[in-house]
């Protein structure tokens, strides 16, 4: 029975190199760690919804409505041209727009983090499959099966200089 139950769990038990683990990846970063970036990332949800944009159209025609004299028993506090509802208007615009550029720099800041790990996967992968490489080339050998003439073999079987891609990476950045 202990050894039925030990099969089963061989069996379901993940590959550990099926998975990668993040404590692996050296770009592994969480961006919602600070109270800034929770900041940021509540203002874009509460300003990005349909629910805000109704609030403010709601707000606007109530403020309008009120100050044009619609209704006699209300006294506007701010007449046609609304030179107060334009002050304000602008102050929100203000917050609006460094709210989305707050929002972009966080997205770009992931994207860089991802474009990180996606990177780090591939090395990973290179190694892997130059290594599988050399190691069907060692059972061609046993088995008597001769490429001696395939250069693109022995050029996919050599290790991948991490070194020489960081920095031809750095001068294309540059």
């Amino acid at each position: 029975m202990a050894v039925k139950s030990e099969k089963t769990a061989k069996k379901t038990a993940p590959a550990k190199s099926a998975h990668v683990k993040s404590e692996q990846i050296k770009s592994n970063i969480d961006f919602n760690k600070s109270r800034s970036d929770r900041l940021a990332i509540f203002i874009a949800g509460a300003f990005g919804s349909i629910t805000f944009l109704c609030i403010c159209l709601l707000f606007f025609v109530l403020w309008i409505t009120l100050n044009l004299g619609f209704l006699p028993w209300y006294k506007p506090f701010d007449p046609f041209p609304f030179p107060e509802l334009e002050m304000v208007v602008s102050l929100f615009a203000i917050v609006l727009s460094v709210s989305v550029l707050i929002s972009q720099n966080r997205q770009g800041k992931m994207e860089k983090v991802r474009q990180q790990i996606e990177f780090e996967v591939n090395i990973r992968a290179e190694n892997e499959i130059t290594k599988v490489l050399g190691m069907l080339h060692q059972i061609q050998k046993k088995l008597g099966i001769h490429n001696a003439d395939d250069t693109e073999l022995e050029q996919m079987k050599e290790n991948l200089d991490i070194e020489q891609l960081h920095q031809k990476l750095d001068e294309e950045e540059s």
